[in-house]
């Protein structure tokens, strides 16, 4: 339950939509990365949802926002809204990955820091252990 409460793993209710619809193009980020309003922004914004039209129907938009929602960050360091609501650019993230250099994430192998199954290998499943880092050539 700490681990679920830092907003890093993966709760285990995750309706088949949001692995079928968010996980086809990135990584399925647990949704306590992300405070509530963030999700509902974004949620609501998805004809431009970062330079892609990711439309949904109404059912499934609902289904994927409520449970997004429901399991949203609620620890103070992890609440805040980041700047366009970007995991990325979150006071955490970068904590986090402060040692990374610049060019790293640049790597074909990589190609964004959105993208962390490149190094975390488990993070489909909200699991980004120090220990099991593995930063690709």
């Amino acid at each position: 339950a700490s681990r679920a409460d830092s907003g890093r793993m993966m709760p285990a209710n995750p309706p088949a939509a949001y692995a079928q619809e968010c996980a086809a193009c990135h990584t399925a980020y647990p949704p306590g990365l992300l405070p509530a309003a963030s999700w509902q922004r974004l949620m609501s914004n998805l004809p431009r949802h970062f330079g892609t039209d990711a439309s949904l129907d109404a059912a499934t938009e609902k289904e994927i926002s409520t449970w997004l929602t429901q399991n949203a960050a609620t620890r103070k360091r992890m609440a805040t809204p980041p700047p366009e609501d970007r995991i990325t650019r979150a006071a955490w993230f970068v904590r986090q990955h402060d040692e990374v250099p610049a060019e790293t994430w640049k790597r074909a192998s990589i190609k964004s820091a959105a993208n962390c199954s490149a190094c975390h290998s488990r993070a489909d499943q909200g699991d980004f252990d120090e220990d099991n880092v593995r930063i690709p050539r």
